[in-house]
């Protein structure tokens, strides 16, 4: 039985512009395989970003070519800061 099936690896994204929208950020990961969810943070207050999200992929492969191939990526003029969520034990 494999342990990893029901596995999916989290991906923080940082330095996102305050106008960069969960889809963009989605089309963004889909072109490197499939992506479970997606999301990027809002204020409860205003619902305007916060210049971070999650983004998480069951494949893990696919998650590291992710996480390598969009690091520093310029969207929307900002260079995005990408890498796997650490996990708050």
């Amino acid at each position: 039985m494999n342990h990893f099936s029901g596995f999916s690896m989290k991906i923080l994204v940082r330095n996102l512009d305050r106008l960069v929208t969960d889809a963009e950020v989605l089309d963004l990961f889909k072109a490197y395989g499939k992506v479970d969810s997606c999301v990027v943070v809002k204020d409860a207050k205003t619902g305007k970003s916060k210049g971070f999200g999650f983004v998480e992929m069951s494949n893990p492969r696919e998650a590291i070519k992710a996480v390598k191939g969009l690091n520093t990526l310029k969207v929307k003029g900002s260079g995005i800061k990408v890498k796997v969520a650490e996990d708050k034990a």
